[in-house]
C-alpha cells in the first residue's frame, strides 16, 4: 500500500504541463514532440515522440547506456541489472520479451537483434557508452512510412556526440548492490571507464572521434532452483538448508511445498569492452558523410551458484539425491556457465544536395557477431570438476541493412521517398562436451540454421493547408525465409538434416498524420496506420534450449504468420507559457501476434515455445507534464502517466485467453523526474518510476510478486551531481532507495549504489 501511495503522488506531477516541440511553437510545420530543444529530432516524428537531451540526463543514474531512458512516458527497458546483454525495449502494450516490435539504431545504423524475438535478442546497446550520448529520440508506434514494419511497437535512435573542436572526456564510475533473497546474502560491486577524443578541422570538413568503454559488475542471481520429488530407493544425503516461498503458487515450480529452494544462479560477472570509431564529412557544398566502426566484447562468467544445502558436515550440496524434511529429492540445474562474444557494427551513410530543392541520402551497415559461445556444465558436479556439459556456438550469423532515399522540397510541399534492404542470417550450433569449459573433443549434437531478406519501397507526401497540414504514405515490403533446416543425430548415430521449404509473403502499410495548429499555443495531431511485422529467422528457424538443458523442438515454427497491426494515436498539446501539457490517445489492433510466453512447465522446467495469436488489441491514455522553473528558478520537472487496456481478442488455440489481459502489460505506469538546481554547481534530482502488478500468464491465473511472475514495480531513485569546475563533474546516487523488490519472471535490483566523476576538455 505504501509503495502505491508513493507512486500514485506523483500523479499530481502530471498536472503540470509539458514543455518544448521540436521547434518554435509558431512554425506551422513542427512536429509534436516531448523533451528537449536544443537540437531537432533525428527521426521521422509521427504520433507521439519524445527527445531526450543533456537536460534530462543530468538527472539519470546511468549505469548504461539505455538507463537514460529510464522515465520517458509509458515506455520501460528489461534492465535485469548493470551490464544486462538482454535489455529488451518496450512501448505502451509491448510486452517485455517482444523484442522485433522496436527498431533501434545508433546514429541512424541499426543495432535492433531481429535475429529471433525474446529477451536473447535484445538490442546491442553495448556498442555505446552512456558517456558519447547526444540525445535519445523516441517516435512510438509505426506511423511513419520510413521505418519497417518491426516499428509496430516504436522507433529508438541515439545520437552519439560530433566533435566541434579538439576535445576529449573521460568518465569513471563505481557502483554497488547489496542483495538479499531466500538464502543469497551478499554485496555485488562494478566499476566502469570510459574515454573518447575527438577533433575537427578548423578549415576542413573532416571530423574523428575515437572512444572507448571497460565495464565490470557482478550482477545478482538471475535464477532460482527447485528440488524435484523422488521416488528412487538409492542412499541419499541428509541436508538442511532447503527454502519454501509462501508467495509461490504456481504448481512444480521453486519455493512451493513440494519443490523447495536449493540454491541461486551464479551472480553474473560481466565484463565488456568496446571500441568505436566515428569519421565525419561536412563539406561546404552540403555533402555530409559518416562511418562508424564499433567493436563490443562481452565475457559473461556464472561459475559460482550459491548452494543454500549443506549436508551434516557442513558442506555445500548442489546436485543428487537429497532428503529433506523426510522425503527424497533430486536436486539439478544449478549448472555453471560462461559464455563468450565478439560483435562488430559498421556503417556509411551519405547525404548529398542535388538541387535546392532535393536531397539524397544512402545508407549501408552491417553487424557481424564474430563469436558467440556459450559453455554450460552439464550438472553442479561437472561444474565444480571439469566434467560434462555443452556448448552452444553460433556462427556465422549476421545482419546487413542498406537505404537509399531523396526528399524534394516544392514550395511548401515537402515529397520523401526510397527504398531498402536487409539480410539476416543465424547459424546455431549445439555440441556434447567432456570437459564443458573446453571444445576439444566437442562431438555435434543439434543444428538450427536459416535466413531472411526482406525488400522496400516507400513514400510520403506532406502539403500544408495553414493551418492543417497532412501527411500521406505508404510501405510495401517483400519478405522472403530460405535456406532454413534442422539438423540431428539419428538413432543410427549420423548427422540427418532436414531443410524447410522457403516462405514469402508481402505487406502493403498505408500511413496518415493530420496536424492542426489550433493556435500558437494549441497542437493537435491525428496519425492513422497499418504496420506489417515479418517473423524473425529465429522465430523460424533457431531451436533453443529448456532451462534443463534439453533441446526445445517446440521452441520454434517455419510456418508462423505474419504479425498485421493497425494503429490509431491522437494527440493535443497546449502551452501554458511556463508549462506545457500533452495528452495522448492510442489503439492498436494485431492480428497473428507472434507470442512466447516464458514460464515453467508440469516439471517446474522453464520453458518457452513462439505461436500465433488471431486477434489483440490495446489502447490507452497517455498524460505527458513538463515544466522549467516551478514554483522557485531552477527546480524543473517531467512526469507522465499511463492508463493501458490490452487484451487477447480471439485465440482459437486457447479460448481461455479471450478477454484477458495481456502478459506483463501493467494498467497503470507512472514516470517522473524532478531536478533542481540547489546552487549554481550543485544538481539535485529524484525520479521515480511504477508499474501496476500485470499478469504473468496468457489466461490471467498467474499474478504474483515473487520469482517466476511479473509483479509490481516501485522505484524512487535520486541523484546529486556537482559541477566542480567548468571540465570537472562528481556525482553519486541511488536507485530503488526503499529498497523494493520487483520480478520480470527474474529479480530486478535491489537497492543500488553509483558514484561517478567526469572531466571533460
Amino acid at each position: 500500500m505504501l509503495r502505491r501511495l508513493l507512486a500514485l503522488g506523483a500523479a499530481p506531477l502530471a498536472l503540470f504541463p509539458v514543455h518544448a516541440f521540436a521547434e518554435e511553437a509558431d512554425d506551422t510545420s513542427t512536429i509534436l514532440v516531448v523533451g528537449q530543444r536544443d537540437r531537432d529530432i533525428s527521426l521521422d516524428a509521427r504520433g507521439l515522440s519524445v527527445s531526450l537531451g543533456d537536460e534530462q540526463f543530468e538527472g539519470v543514474n546511468a549505469r548504461n547506456v539505455e538507463d537514460l531512458m529510464k522515465y520517458a512516458p509509458d515506455f520501460f527497458v528489461r534492465t535485469r541489472y548493470a551490464g544486462d546483454s538482454n535489455g529488451v525495449p518496450g512501448f505502451r502494450g509491448t510486452h517485455s520479451t517482444q523484442s522485433a516490435r522496436t527498431v533501434v539504431m545508433v546514429d541512424g545504423f541499426t543495432v535492433s537483434n531481429f535475429l529471433g524475438n525474446s529477451f536473447a535478442y535484445a538490442p546491442k546497446w553495448g556498442v555505446v557508452g552512456p558517456g558519447e550520448v547526444e540525445q535519445f529520440d523516441v517516435v512510438y508506434g509505426p506511423y511513419s512510412a520510413r521505418y519497417a514494419g518491426n516499428s509496430m511497437g516504436g522507433v529508438v535512435n541515439i545520437t552519439t556526440r560530433s566533435p566541434e573542436k579538439t576535445e576529449a572526456f573521460a568518465t569513471v564510475q563505481a557502483m554497488a548492490q547489496p542483495y538479499d533473497q531466500y538464502g543469497t546474502h551478499d554485496t555485488y560491486y562494478g566499476y566502469s571507464a570510459e574515454a573518447g577524443f575527438g577533433f575537427r578541422q578548423k578549415d576542413g570538413p573532416w571530423s574523428v572521434r575515437l572512444s572507448g568503454r571497460h565495464f565490470r559488475n557482478t550482477g545478482h542471481p538471475q535464477m532460482f532452483y527447485g528440488l524435484t520429488p523422488s521416488t528412487s530407493t538409492a542412499a541419499a544425503t541428509a541436508v538442511t538448508g532447503a527454502m519454501l516461498d509462501p508467495k509461490q503458487a504456481v504448481a512444480g515450480s521453486p519455493g512451493t511445498s513440494t519443490n523447495p529452494i536449493f540454491a541461486a544462479q551464479s551472480p553474473a560477472e560481466t565484463t565488456q569492452d568496446q571500441a568505436k570509431l566515428r569519421l565525419g564529412y561536412d563539406g561546404a557544398s552540403g555533402v555530409t558523410g559518416e562511418f562508424l566502426l564499433a567493436y563490443w566484447h562481452n565475457l559473461d562468467s556464472q561459475t559460482a551458484p550459491d548452494c543454500y544445502l549443506r549436508d551434516a558436515s557442513g558442506n555445500a550440496v548442489c546436485d543428487g539425491l537429497v532428503s529433506t524434511g523426510g522425503k527424497t529429492y533430486t536436486a539439478t540445474g544449478a549448472n555453471w556457465s560462461r559464455t563468450v562474444r565478439d560483435e562488430v557494427l559498421a556503417g556509411l551513410r551519405l547525404a548529398a544536395p542535388l538541387s535546392d530543392a532535393v536531397e539524397i541520402q544512402a545508407n549501408v551497415s552491417t553487424y557481424q557477431i564474430l563469436r558467440s559461445d556459450g559453455f554450460t556444465s552439464s550438472t553442479w558436479s561437472d561444474g565444480a570438476n571439469g566434467g560434462a556439459g555443452r556448448l552452444a556456438r553460433q556462427g556465422p550469423t549476421y545482419w546487413w541493412t542498406g537505404e537509399l532515399s531523396a526528399t524534394a522540397r516544392l514550395g511548401g510541399v515537402e515529397l520523401s521517398g526510397g527504398g531498402s534492404a536487409n539480410l539476416y542470417k543465424t547459424d546455431l550450433t549445439n555440441y556434447t562436451l567432456a570437459n564443458w569449459r573446453s571444445d576439444a573433443g566437442k562431438a555435434f549434437s543439434t543444428r538450427t540454421f536459416g535466413k531472411t531478406r526482406t525488400l522496400a519501397a516507400w513514400g510520403e507526401v506532406r502539403v500544408p493547408f495553414d493551418p492543417v497540414t497532412l501527411t500521406l504514405g505508404a510501405r510495401y515490403e517483400d519478405w522472403r525465409a530460405f535456406d532454413g533446416g534442422l539438423a540431428r543425430v539419428s538413432t543410427a548415430g549420423a548427422v540427418v538434416t532436414n531443410r524447410y521449404d522457403s516462405r514469402h509473403a508481402t505487406g502493403f502499410q498505408p500511413k496518415a498524420s493530420l496536424e492542426w495548429a489550433v493556435d500558437p499555443d494549441t497542437r493537435v495531431q491525428l496519425s492513422l496506420a497499418k504496420a506489417v511485422r515479418f517473423p524473425t529467422v529465429g522465430e523460424l528457424f533457431q531451436g533453443s534450449l529448456d532451462g534443463d538443458g534439453a533441446f526445445n523442438e517446440d521452441s520454434f515454427d517455419p510456418n508462423l504468420k505474419p504479425e498485421r497491426s493497425t494503429d490509431a494515436n491522437l494527440l493535443v498539446a497546449h502551452d501554458f507559457g511556463g508549462v506545457k501539457l500533452t495528452g495522448s490517445a492510442f489503439w492498436q489492433r494485431v492480428k497473428d501476434t507472434i507470442f512466447s510466453f516464458y514460464g515453467f512447465n508440469q516439471n517446474g522446467v522453464s520453458t518457452s515455445n513462439f505461436k500465433n495469436i488471431d486477434v489483440t488489441r490495446q489502447y490507452g491514455f497517455e498524460l505527458i507534464a513538463e515544466a522549467r522553473d516551478v514554483l522557485i528558478p531552477g527546480l524543473d520537472l517531467d512526469a507522465n502517466a499511463a492508463w493501458i487496456d490490452s487484451v487477447t481478442v480471439r485465440n482459437d488455440a486457447a479460448p481461455a485467453a479471450e478477454g484477458v489481459q495481456f502478459p506483463r502489460i501493467p494498467r497503470w505506469r507512472l514516470n517522473g523526474n524532478v531536478r533542481y538546481r540547489v546552487a549554481e554547481p550543485v544538481l539535485v534530482s529524484i525520479g521515480v518510476r511504477y508499474a501496476s502488478r500485470p499478469n504473468t500468464d496468457l489466461f490471467g491465473l498467474q499474478r504474483g510478486d515473487t520469482y517466476g511472475y511479473t509483479s509490481e514495480l516501485f522505484a524512487l531513485d535520486m541523484r546529486v551531481s556537482w559541477d566542480v569546475t567548468p571540465q570537472l563533474r562528481l556525482s553519486a546516487g541511488v536507485d530503488n532507495i526503499t529498497n523494493d523488490r520487483a520480478w520480470v519472471y527474474h529479480p530486478y535490483p535491489q537497492r543500488s549504489f553509483l558514484v561517478e566523476a567526469g572531466w571533460k576538455l
